[in-house]
């Protein structure tokens, strides 16, 4: 690559970092402003945090949200893993195409039609096991599960893919059962693909609000569903320091996984190294 073309690119590349995290520290930085209006400086202060923390609404709204992504996460990972052990492991069986076509539709999908549809399900069943008519925390969680397991799915059945199936031939040569082996073997190998899936889904879920519109009750205000319902009658600076709050904690969450997933790689590097080193 010229020396011009390096210099296009790397210049290409510093626009779009401006266009994509400039409004992110702007965001940022006002809300530690002393002026109610969010785009007029009138000088340092913490009391939108403090006005933040006293707003029981959104407080509330952010404990059900918080909630939900961590119950949708937890559970998209186990159903993601099972279904991506189906795709991977399993040999071919009357319907294993459309099942996995069933299992990533939601990525393609519009979030108005899933949750529409969803609804329309609820709605239907109302006569025979009431979920229709108490809608709240449960169908909320019902609808991301079955969209965020998509995800899940598609990391999991990728790490699967790419693993060597010796290493369970040989555990189960060994006297290992499936299960076992799945435990011991597979499972570490494929942590840090469920840790990824496990933080997407919780972003995805506390993120939503489109399909949580649809199939939320009454008691069961999402977070994203009371900022968008604030900003509609103009931006207060509460919701920059609430911002700031989420971009604090999902870039925490992010440092920590990254340094587990690269803890458990080179610790298995290093296993491997070892393996090699007592095989010779």
């Amino acid at each position: 690559m010229s020396k011009g073309n390096s210099k296009l690119s790397l210049t290409l590349l510093a626009i779009g970092f401006v266009f994509l995290y400039a409004p992110i520290l702007s965001l940022i930085i006002y809300s530690f402003n002393e002026s109610r209006l969010v785009t007029v400086w009138a000088g340092f202060s913490l009391k939108w945090y403090g006005e933040l923390f006293a707003d029981s609404q959104i407080m509330s709204a952010a404990w059900v949200s918080i909630q939900i992504a961590f119950m949708t996460a937890s559970l998209a990972v186990v159903l993601g893993t099972m279904a991506g052990l189906v795709m991977t492991r399993m040999r071919r069986f009357p319907g294993k195409t459309l099942f996995g076509g069933l299992i990533t539709a939601p990525l393609v999908m519009p979030e108005v039609i899933i949750g529409l549809s969803i609804l329309l399900l609820f709605v239907s069943l109302g006569d025979v096991i009431g979920i229709g008519s108490r809608r709240g925390m449960t169908t909320i969680l019902i609808a991301h599960v079955t969209f965020c397991m998509a995800y899940v799915t598609v990391v999991v059945s990728s790490r699967l893919s790419e693993m060597d199936r010796s290493l369970e031939e040989a555990a189960m040569d060994l006297g290992a059962n499936r299960v076992k082996v799945f435990f011991v073997i597979t499972l570490p190998i494929i942590a840090p693909a469920l840790i990824s899936g496990w933080l997407l889904a919780f972003t995805l879920s506390l993120d939503d609000l489109v399909i949580a519109s649809f199939v939320s009750g009454p008691s069961s205000t999402t977070l994203p569903m009371k900022v968008f319902s604030s900003v509609r009658l103009g931006v207060s600076p509460k919701i920059n320091a609430l911002a700031t709050l989420m971009i604090l904690v999902v870039s925490i969450g992010a440092v920590v996984a990254w340094w587990l997933m690269s803890r458990d790689e080179k610790r298995r590097q290093r296993d491997m190294q070892m393996a090699l080193q007592k095989g010779d």
